[in-house]
């Protein structure tokens, strides 16, 4: 088992509402009014009230080169990152005294929206005094599914490595990834929906030294379940170009939720031998409303089992990998009951579900 023992966030310092981002959007792409008016409403029924980012406004109305922008991710990305560490390992409202650094055995960096190589992991640990034998993992490309994978194969790490501890640090500059000239709806919708968000997770194995540390009733994970379909690559992604990366999100999502989704997650409960009535909370990576719709509708389930999916998706928008991390930040700043349960998911390009069973210890 892996006990999820503290969260720290990176918040940027750009904050957003999503009628300036309509309104850019309408300066900025040269649409025929008719066409633009047709396309506008999807910022409204986003759900999005505002987002985080790490440039400011103007930088939007400019040209920029791949180059240009990856210098801004590894500039940025190692910045707050090292912001969600520092809240995380010094958390007060999950941690009774501070984790050292070296205490850290395993750290792994979660990002699809820039690239490093040596990855930003490395720049991490030379910014803090982690211990040199520390073990990396960078995972590259899993796009929004990135947070639930993370914790995953930490899971995994932590059950082969039960007295070590882990810290997941989730990357997610999205910002940086608009194409001013790619006039295609795929960056418009990324555009009505995508942040910038980062964050940072401590997983304690089941005889970590540290786990006296926690404060407070904090989820571990049980059980995991990874599903990709085969033959589904243009559903979600990046195309790469020499303008950098640019979105590929199909409209096919939300129909997927109801069908590859439904019965990986169906499957999921059942051998789990979960009676779904009595799920505490779904911590649902929010993708989107309409997505987040289509998960309540396959579980039948009412909406204040996924209600801080809801409020991450208003007050940040999609965060890609680190989304999840918000989402179950704000499960844990609640009073849960031991012994409830609760399920962690995410999908991402692929067409890719990951599933994690949570238990409230």
């Amino acid at each position: 088992m892996s006990y999820i023992s503290s969260i720290g966030l990176g918040i940027p310092q750009h904050v957003i509402s999503q009628d300036k981002v309509k309104n850019l959007v309408k300066n900025i792409f040269p649409y025929p009014e008719k066409e633009i008016n047709r396309l506008l409403p999807v910022f409204d029924r986003a759900e999005i009230n505002e987002r985080q980012l790490v440039v400011e406004e103007n930088w939007f109305k400019q040209l920029h080169t791949f180059e240009e922008k990856n210098n801004l991710y590894q500039k940025y990305a190692k910045e707050y990152s090292l912001h969600a560490i520092d809240h995380c390992l010094a958390n007060k409202e999950f941690l009774t005294e501070d984790i050292p650094y070296n205490a850290i055995d395993m750290i792994m960096f979660v990002s699809s929206t820039g690239i490093a190589t040596p990855s930003l992991d490395a720049h991490l640990l030379n910014e803090r005094p982690f211990r040199e034998d520390i073990n990396r993992m960078p995972l590259w490309g899993l796009g929004c599914a990135g947070g639930a994978i993370g914790l995953a194969r930490a899971f995994d790490w932590l059950t082969a490595h039960p007295e070590k501890s882990v810290l997941l640090v989730c990357c997610e500059l999205c910002s940086l990834t608009f194409q001013k000239d790619d006039f295609s709806k795929s960056n418009l919708i990324g555009t009505a929906l995508f942040g910038d968000g980062i964050g940072a997770v401590l997983l304690m194995g089941e005889r970590s030294p540290y786990l006296n540390h926690r404060k407070k009733t904090t989820p571990k994970i049980t059980k995991t379940s990874s599903f990709t379909k085969k033959d589904s690559l243009s559903i979600m992604g990046w195309k790469i170009s020499t303008r950098g990366l640019e979105v590929i999100f199909s409209k096919s999502i939300p129909s997927l939720v109801k069908t590859l989704w439904k019965d990986h997650i169906t499957a999921f409960i059942q051998k789990s031998k979960l009676d779904r009535h009595q799920i505490h909370s779904i911590i649902a990576h929010p993708g989107g409303k309409k997505v987040l719709e289509a998960m309540e509708e396959v579980l039948n389930m009412s909406k204040t089992k996924m209600k801080h999916s809801h409020n991450v998706l208003a007050n940040h928008g999609n965060m890609s990998s680190a989304t999840v991390l918000y989402v179950l930040l704000e499960w844990m700043k609640e009073s849960v009951n031991q012994k409830e349960q609760s399920i962690l998911c995410a999908l991402g390009p692929g067409f890719s579900s990951e599933l994690l069973l949570l238990e409230w210890n």
